[in-house]
């Protein structure tokens, strides 16, 4: 009987595919399990209809059981351990950089030259910083932008970005700060972060198309709301925050122009009262 020879088995190209199945089914989570998170460093998109509740943080023990979307933490207090359980929530994380000032406490103060310091800033212990000088600046503002993305953060909230309107030391005007913030707005993409503007209310018109998001503190009370509507207009999340009045009142307003507004104390503790949306 004449023994028909056996067909060879092409074990390596299978073993191949075995691996790259069992790889992929190890990256994609099944559906109806928790969703699966933006890795550290990936940039975050802002839809509006989906950051609608937010926390500002930057004293006390941090909440992360907060019923709110999007939290806005200082990143040196900040832990990777917890923007990695916020991010187990599914919550976006907004990192809060001061680009515009210094502070003699800051662990990279250092490394500012003297020449770019100025005059006293608008937070204690601080000095204004001179915006012109970016080959100066530049290299520790994206470390400063490193160290979100580095703990998880998604997105960079730019503070003290108006330097230009107050008395810095500096002979600063509005062109010089445009050129500064935009700058800081490519250098924060450049690293997979998302770019929000804190403030700065004079300059939204212009520069609304560079950022993703605003943060403004008290619109209401200084009577300038309606100046963010470029941000609203376009779909880009405008996160308000007023420190008095109550919430009945200032929700009306803030609420119709489609911001995301809570009440907190000037601490900026965990405590917030948020407007009911309609």
């Amino acid at each position: 009987m004449r023994i028909r020879p056996r067909r060879r088995v092409a074990v390596r190209p299978l073993r191949r595919a075995l691996t790259a199945s069992v790889a992929v089914v190890l990256v994609v989570p099944a559906y109806g399990c928790r969703p699966t998170l933006t890795p550290p460093g990936a940039p975050t998109a802002w839809p509006a209809a989906q950051a609608r509740h937010w926390q500002w943080q930057l004293t006390g023990p941090l909440d992360p059981a907060v019923d709110a979307d999007v939290f806005l933490l200082d990143p040196v207090a900040t832990t990777a351990a917890q923007t990695a359980e916020l991010r187990s929530r599914d919550r976006r994380l907004i990192c809060q950089v001061n680009v515009g000032s210094v502070r003699s406490t800051d662990p990279d103060a250092s490394r500012f030259p003297e020449a770019v310091r100025g005059s006293a800033g608008h937070r204690p212990d601080s000095r204004w910083l001179d915006v012109r000088s970016w080959d100066a600046l530049r290299p520790v503002l994206a470390d400063r932008f490193r160290l979100c993305r580095g703990k998880g953060f998604g997105a960079v909230a730019l503070v003290d970005a108006d330097g230009y309107a107050a008395r810095t030391g500096f002979p600063l005007d509005f062109d010089d700060q445009l050129l500064f913030n935009r700058r800081l707005a490519e250098l924060a993409r450049s690293l997979s972060l998302s770019p929000g503007l804190v403030n700065d209310v004079p300059q939204v018109a212009a520069l609304a198309p560079d950022f993703d998001f605003a943060v403004n503190e008290e619109c209401v009370r200084l009577a300038q709301c309606a100046k963010l509507l470029p941000f609203s207009d376009a779909g880009k999340p405008v996160f308000h925050v007023e420190y008095t009045g109550s919430t009945d009142d200032f929700c009306v307003t803030t609420v119709g122009y489609g911001f995301a507004s809570i009440r907190k104390d000037r601490t900026l503790d965990a405590s917030r009262e948020a407007c009911p949306l309609p």
